[in-house]
């Protein structure tokens, strides 16, 4: 039986500050969500520790789970930290250097004179050279001298290393080399991690192959110890479903796929909430959506069309590009933990952060600068207690804050500076929101905003005036949406081939391509244990034209022309024109997908009553109003109100401007429309 046939589903998104868990029985759509503070010392204690609140929750066993899905940062921190496992690269003679080399590019804001070339993951005295060669289009021009691969093998010996990646030149074209010189490392090396660049990213462009394949090895170890870690907690909690982990394509795998290649997860923080997003847009009936997660340090930001999520495959990890397959958003320094500043009479906000320790003044851990959440505090925004009453606010070091460090260097009241870190920092994400958008032929007034994040929802409406989007949407927990999204996300995996030679498309040279690509997706089908009826593929062509040095993906098409002509279409969408000159295939890839059963929409009981439990003062621009607060929870489906409001949740707080109305969807999640020009 599928894993994804079992009914009992727990997620966990561990975040630095606190772990996210949701529970689902897949067979009547009911949720059971839990928080706990996150242990940065062992992750593994958290993870097992919330599991074991959603089960007391929900008063089922841990022997009654089908399946454990993961979301984890493990392989990002070890690649942002420089502290990956100690590696080696073996490389075909004369190609040493390519790490080294790169793209002979630097950081679009560095100084040409001043800019030093980061080190790279492994220096050139940890890189070994055998002896073979393959030409570009696969055919075996010098064999592989076993020999030089045993003599490799011995000098790794003396170095102390933990991993080994093998990336011999054009081994996307014929992998035969690569893999027997793996065979013979992994012969002579037991007990090493062993990866090549034909198991991570079998395509054109050695630079970036080799360093995928590089960082891939540095970080095998760790995440190995540390998936084995989980599923042996689980074992010893009598859990035998599987453990699936989140990816950065906003797709999960088993463990067995991401021990053999970890640096699918390297860019997957941020994956599962979109995920989640799109799945509760979905049960609103709205497919075109803007993302806005915002957490204490960061905002990412994804613009989905149509109910699909778009790809990239230009992703950064730090200093390093990751050409892997990752959801397509934009992260900028913008959070709840941003510090606001003062400098030369002018104010900023970000990127520094206050982080979870000592984080913004009004957590009352000795924090002394400010942050955003201390000008929402200082406004009024939030209720004098969070996480459910577990949490007191410091109003008072707050308000302090902000005043001794913005209002006074800037001659201003304490409300109106509070007020400016506020606008600041929603102009930043304003300004990647049309990255997103405008600069990818898309109009953003054509989309609801989905803010989520600790953060999000008191900046959804603010946000959308900015943009002149009038629809809002928020999560019914849009705090743990990770946890959630890794509930809706579905099995995937890509499987690619580059084409011996860019050229004209040649539609029976490619269905041979992807009826190869297919048969691969096929066995990975049967390794995850997903069942016939679930199983889905589609083909994606990365085009360009002759002369480009970059490709453009295009869903498959049977015919030349029609590929041709959603490739001119897709080109004159994102630059705005088309060229009249040869359209060349460069590589095809199959993105294989196990669909995730989904459970019957929840329902809210109806009920039309808005009642407050509070009334605040909130100051706005027009002045200080006493608003209403309300517990969502106590909201039915039906329910309407109006602006200005304010909503809280175990998770997060809601905040509705003036001018603004709400109404409660059955399926929990609120609709805030915008009435007027406010």
């Amino acid at each position: 039986m599928s894993s994804l046939d079992r009914s009992l589903s727990v997620a966990v998104d561990i975040g630095g500050t606190f772990t996210d868990v949701a529970l689902l029985d897949r067979a009547t759509g009911k949720v059971w969500r839990a928080k706990t503070p996150s242990v940065p010392s062992d992750p593994s204690e958290a993870f097992l520790n919330g599991i074991r609140l959603a089960l007391a929750d929900a008063k089922r066993e841990a022997a009654s789970l089908g399946q454990v899905l993961h979301g984890t940062t493990v392989a990002t921190n070890m690649i942002l930290e420089d502290k990956g496992a100690r590696t080696a690269l073996v490389t075909t003679r004369g190609f040493r250097h390519v790490l080294a080399i790169g793209r002979q590019d630097i950081p679009r804001k560095a100084n040409l004179y001043t800019w030093v070339k980061p080190e790279r993951p492994v220096p050139a005295s940890r890189i070994i050279e055998i002896d073979e060669r393959i030409a570009a289009g696969g055919a075996v021009v010098d064999a592989l001298d076993e020999a030089s691969v045993r003599a490799a093998a011995e000098a790794i010996r003396g170095m102390d290393v933990e991993a080994v990646a093998v990336c011999l030149l054009h081994a996307f074209a014929n992998p035969v080399h690569e893999r027997r010189a793996a065979e013979i490392l992994r012969e002579e090396l037991p007990g090493l991690a062993i990866t090549t660049s034909t198991d991570v990213l079998p395509v054109v462009r050695e630079f970036e192959r080799s360093l995928t394949t590089v960082l891939n090895a540095t970080v095998m170890p760790g995440v190995t110890t540390y998936v084995g870690r989980l599923e042996k907690r689980l074992e010893d909690e009598k859990v035998a479903a599987p453990l699936l982990l989140m990816q950065s394509n906003g797709g999960v795998a088993g463990a067995a796929t991401i021990r053999q290649a970890p640096a699918l997860t390297a860019l997957s923080g941020p994956a599962a909430g979109v995920v989640g997003a799109r799945s509760v847009a979905a049960a609103c009936g709205i497919k075109d959506i803007i993302t806005v997660d915002i957490g204490g340090t960061s905002a990412d930001i994804c613009l989905i069309k149509d109910g699909r999520i778009g790809l990239t495959q230009h992703g950064k990890v730090g200093e390093w590009p990751l050409p892997l397959p990752m959801v397509d958003m934009v992260t900028i320094g913008a959070g709840g933990g941003s510090i606001a500043k003062v400098s030369d009479h002018t104010l900023s906000v970000g990127p520094q952060s206050a982080g979870a320790r000592p984080g913004p003044a009004a957590y009352g851990h000795g924090g002394e600068n400010p942050t955003v959440t201390d000008a929402h505090v200082v406004l009024g925004h939030l209720p004098a207690r969070l996480l459910g009453g577990r949490m007191a606010l410091d109003v008072e070091a707050a308000r302090k804050a902000v005043e001794t460090k913005v209002a006074d260097p800037l001659g201003l009241s304490t409300a109106t500076a509070a007020r400016g870190i506020l606008a600041i920092v929603d102009n930043y994400m304003v300004g990647a929101v049309r990255v997103v958008s405008v600069e990818r032929g898309h109009d953003p007034r054509d989309f609801t905003l989905v803010p989520f994040g600790g953060a999000g929802p008191l900046h959804g409406c603010s946000l959308a005036e900015l943009l002149g989007i009038s629809r809002v949407m928020i999560a019914p927990a849009p705090g743990i949406l990770c946890a959630d999204g890794l509930l809706a996300a579905d099995l995937k995996a890509e499987f690619s081939r580059t084409l011996p030679k860019a050229g004209a498309i040649d539609v029976g040279v490619a269905s041979g391509i992807i009826a190869d690509l297919e048969k691969q997706a096929a066995a990975w089908f049967e390794t995850e244990g997903v069942a016939e009826k679930d199983r889905r593929m589609q083909t994606v062509a990365l085009l360009r034209y002759h002369g480009q040095g970059g490709e453009l993906p295009v869903v498959w098409e049977e015919t030349r022309e029609a590929v041709e002509a959603a490739f001119a279409a897709e080109h004159k969408a994102l630059y705005g024109f088309t060229l009249d000159t040869a359209i060349e295939l460069v590589t095809l890839r199959v993105e294989a997908a196990g669909m995730t059963h989904e459970p019957p929409p929840a329902k809210l009981e109806p009920g039309s009553a808005v009642a407050p439990f509070d009334h605040v003062p909130v100051h706005f621009e027009s002045g200080v109003k006493s608003v209403p607060v309300v517990d969502r929870s106590t909201l039915g489906a039906g329910a309407a109100f109006e602006g200005p409001m304010i909503l809280t949740q175990l998770d997060t707080t809601t905040l509705v401007a003036p001018g603004w109305t709400g109404t409660v969807h059955p399926s929990g999640a609120l609709l805030l429309t915008r009435k007027q020009e406010v």
